[in-house]
């Protein structure tokens, strides 16, 4: 049996738009003409995807469990469908086409704008995107085909992503200047198990750092509080919420200016690796690698790495 990719196309797009009148829109037909695509897609396979529902003042539509598969099928086919045509614009002499960048937010807020301004200056028409997550929601968009280069601070564990070591990056404790951790030269766990622990979310890279540090040193905070960005916690510890661990590019400014205190544990420089990522199975396009060579990664030495370097 061969699906016709035109009915599988516009059942994808009622799903992604949650609505049949919204899939009409983004493909310029018809909404009786959506319903019949789907309707015909159901008939050729004999099995029923959507269910009309009675949510929102309008309805709405569900996935059946037969419609969620191959609902997933058809993301992987139309993600690899946009990744063949902007691999192909991409090829006219890097003149046109799209890049999307993914990066966890610290690397998007404090290494990434130079090379995004350096690659924009040597090619201004390129039509370049930032997407910003922590580790794990940009390896998911590389594996979805919705970013073309993944730039993270914590470690992927799939056979899917290429994993290739960029640079280090500096991390300290910080507490409020007022704590009296910040007067003391010799502190011990017992003393930081006490106080209340500022992480970031589950997937973050600096999440695990922070585990990482607490695990091999024994410490185990009477409290912890979750935020979901490196700011939010630094003013929280400016405050006098608690103490965490960040980035130092992240908080440089702040201990300068004497609203956090870095406190001088564990003795040892805190250290973590950035990662490139790469889809094992996706040659980079030449755009792609352009970028690659922008950032003086290893990338050229990943597999499928083509196209010509900077001016």
């Amino acid at each position: 049996m061969a699906l016709n990719l035109h009915h599988l196309r516009v059942f994808f797009t009622v799903i992604e738009q949650q609505s049949f009148s919204g899939a009409a829109r983004v493909l310029f037909i018809s909404q009786p003409a959506v319903s019949k695509a789907v309707r015909e897609l159901e008939l050729q396979i004999g099995l029923d995807l959507i269910e009309r529902t009675a949510t929102g003042p309008r309805g709405g539509i569900r996935l059946t469990d037969n419609g969620a598969a191959l609902f997933e099928h058809a993301r992987g086919i139309f993600g690899l469908e946009r990744a063949a045509v902007e691999d192909v614009q991409n090829r006219i002499g890097l003149r046109q086409g799209r890049l999307v960048v993914g990066a966890s937010f610290t690397i998007a807020s404090y290494w990434l704008p130079s090379y995004v301004a350096g690659f924009a200056r040597h090619y201004p028409t390129i039509d370049l995107h930032v997407r910003v997550g922590n580790t794990r929601a940009i390896s998911t968009e590389l594996i979805e085909c919705h970013i073309d280069i993944g730039l993270v601070e914590g470690t992927v564990d799939d056979p899917r992503v290429v994993s290739s070591h960029w640079r280090d990056d500096e991390l300290c404790i910080v507490v409020h200047p007022g704590s009296a951790l910040s007067q003391k030269r010799l502190i011990g766990a017992d003393e930081l198990s006490k106080e209340t622990w500022l992480l970031r979310e589950n997937g973050s890279g600096t999440r695990d750092v922070s585990e990482r540090v607490m695990r091999e040193h024994g410490i185990r905070p009477r409290r912890m509080i979750e935020f979901g960005s490196n700011v939010g916690i630094a003013r929280a510890v400016a405050e006098g919420a608690g103490m965490a661990i960040l980035p130092t590019t992240a908080v440089r400014e702040l201990i300068r200016l004497g609203e956090l205190a870095a406190v001088d544990f564990p003795a040892e420089k805190l250290v973590r690796p950035f990662y490139l990522l790469q889809l094992r199975e996706r040659s980079l396009s030449p755009l792609a690698a352009a970028f690659y060579r922008l950032l003086g990664s290893c990338g050229l030495d990943a597999p499928g790495v083509t196209g010509r370097s900077l001016p």
